[in-house]
């Protein structure tokens, strides 16, 4: 975990990291949403519909963002204020995501960062864009 402080951080600081969307993972999201989508839990299904697998739930794939500020950029001194996504390309099971958030612009008077993210899958594929609004402490 980072502990950048707003004093730290600089427009075009930039942190990328990868995750696995995997069964386990789907299968916690399911629990906790209760989203029994049969596109996201019957591979027989998904086939049905021309994915090679069963596609991840958006919003799990979305809540990496939360992972980039509170752990990543700029980490433990983190408190979302917004989040804006638009889903380019479905993610599949067991897709590698890279997680990419770089710092656009940076608001003193309240110690607010704007980030820009991308997420894009092993195949090179971007799958999501979006932006974050964080509040940093110190």
């Amino acid at each position: 975990m980072n502990h950048y402080g707003y004093r730290d951080l600089r427009p075009g600081m930039k942190v990328s990291f990868d995750a696995v969307l995997d069964e386990e993972k789907l299968d916690m999201f399911r629990k906790i949403t209760g989203d029994i989508n049969p596109l996201h839990n019957d591979r027989s299904y998904a086939e049905s519909k021309g994915y090679r697998e069963r596609v991840v739930f958006g919003m799990l794939s979305a809540s990496l963002m939360s992972t980039l500020a509170g752990v990543y950029l700029p980490g433990e001194k983190s408190l979302i204020q917004s989040v804006e996504s638009k889903f380019i390309k479905p993610v599949i099971l067991n897709d590698v995501i890279t997680v990419t958030g770089e710092i656009t612009d940076m608001n003193d008077s309240v110690q607010r960062i704007e980030l820009k993210v991308t997420m894009t899958n092993d195949r090179g594929e971007k799958v999501l864009k979006g932006k974050m609004q964080v509040l940093v402490n110190g």
